[in-house]
This record gives structure tokens, sequence and C-alpha cells, in this order.
């Protein structure tokens, strides 16, 4: 595959596949008679993992290290330890992540929907208003997170 290639199925951009074999993350397989590089589809599974992890918040050189283990250790054991030793690591990181972008999810959900009924708000006291309004208090309570994008908590 060419770099195109690969750019396009994994949803990179050509400098971006460019950065990561500079980088020496990447190898081209070899060289068409053109010059061009071509990749084999090891290499494809391999931009695909380096972009979700970059996606999942790894650094270049965690993925490298990463990377890299197989070739630096001398024994399978030593480099079947260290890659579930920091894929347990990860695993908690992405956990947490998981678990701050549910409850965001769930705040930001629960506020647009609750924000419904501002789109047919005619107050003439607006925004002021807001603070007492009763529509968006028959609700129920109001999401901490509306509060603040809709400046609905007293700041005293």
């Amino acid at each position: 595959m060419s770099t195109g290639d690969m750019a396009r199925m994994t949803g990179n951009t050509l400098r971006t596949v460019r950065f990561y074999e500079e980088a020496g993350i990447l190898n081209p397989e070899r060289r068409s008679a053109g010059g061009h590089r071509l990749f084999s589809k090891i290499e494809l599974q391999r931009l695909q993992l380096i972009s979700d992890l970059r996606a999942a918040g790894l650094s270049l050189d965690e993925i490298r290290a990463l990377l890299e283990v197989k070739a630096k250790s001398t024994t399978a054991v030593g480099a079947s330890t260290t890659i579930i030793a920091e894929v347990d690591k990860q695993l908690a990181v992405l956990d947490q992540r998981i678990a701050v972008l549910s409850k965001l999810r769930t705040e930001l959900a629960t506020a647009r929907n609750t924000l419904q009924v501002c789109r047919t708000c005619t107050d003439v006291g607006f925004p002021d208003s807001c603070l007492s309004c009763d529509k968006l208090t028959t609700q129920g309570e109001v999401p901490a997170s509306l509060g603040v994008l809709w400046g609905l908590r007293d700041p005293h």
C-alpha cells in the first residue's frame, strides 16, 4: 500500500504517516520503481493501533516504548511481562477516562434535554430571569453543568 492508501484507510493525513515513518515507528516494506514508499498489511494494522493509542491519549514515546518491547527483550517471559504490565497500566487509565467521559456525557445530555424548554422562551427579562425560571426547575434538579453553562448558580 502507498502512503496515501495508508492515510485513507486509517483516517490519517499523508503528513502523519510520513511523520510516523520519520519517527521510526512505521516502516515501509519497500519502494516502488518510482521511489514511492510501499507498506505491508501489518504496517497498516500498526498504523491503526498507533492512531487508536494516540486518540486514547498515549504519547508518541509511550507508543514507541510499547512497540519496541519485544525487540528489546531477550526472552518471551520478559517481553510478555513488560507488555502485560504496561497494558494493565493503560487499561486503568482508560477506565478512569471512560468513567469521566460517561459521567460527562450523562451530565451534558441531561443539560441539553433540560434546555429544550428554553428554545421557546419569550421572557423579555432574559438572561436575568433565568435564575428564577420555573420552566427549568419544574423538570427536576438542574444539572450542575447547566448551572455553569447557563449561569444559574449564584456565585455568592
